[in-house]
């Protein structure tokens, strides 16, 4: 088993993390290469606003290129691939300010939507009295049990790739 460890985001890392278009191109590039073109093409995006969050993302460690191919037209082609290093970083989006906790959100709604309501495989929706303490030790029980899985993924390559969200949040009353 993957022994890594999380640990706290970089500021630079935080800033990559905060836009929900770099969250979707961050999952669209796990387990597989893809450029800039056909990233713009997935997402329904104009390529020069593609690769300047590719950019961000390539500077901040969560993408690398991978090796330069020629495409279909004969094109020299450079694509890109995930480094799955945001996975293993403790809350980096709590100190950037209001919008960047809606990022994976949105990238959430984004990804649900592209795939259909028939795409939902389970979810738990929930109300519990926590104190900060308990709302801690429930993320950091589901965290560890999704370490587990992140840390094996690479074992389990062959299945069809399932996507989540846990979010816990205060209830307005």
């Amino acid at each position: 088993m993957d022994q890594r460890q999380r640990r706290p985001a970089t500021v630079q890392e935080t800033k990559a993390l905060a836009h929900p278009l770099r969250l979707r191109v961050l999952r669209l590039c796990t387990g597989q290469e893809l450029t800039n073109k056909q990233l713009a093409e997935r997402l329904g995006r104009d390529p020069g606003t593609v690769l300047y969050h590719v950019r961000q993302l390539v500077a901040a460690g969560f993408l690398e290129v991978g090796e330069v191919r020629t495409g279909a037209t004969g094109a020299l082609e450079k694509p890109y691939r995930s480094t799955n290093r945001s996975w293993w970083l403790d809350g980096p989006l709590g100190d950037e300010g209001p919008p960047a906790p809606m990022a994976p959100l949105e990238a959430f709604q984004e990804e649900l939507a592209e795939a259909g309501p028939e795409s939902v495989r389970t979810f738990s929706r929930f109300a519990l009295h926590l104190s900060t303490e308990e709302v801690d030790e429930l993320s950091r029980r589901v965290g560890a049990v999704l370490d587990e899985y992140v840390a094996t993924d690479d074992q389990r390559l062959d299945r069809p790739l399932q996507g989540g969200i846990f979010v816990v949040h205060r209830l307005v009353r």
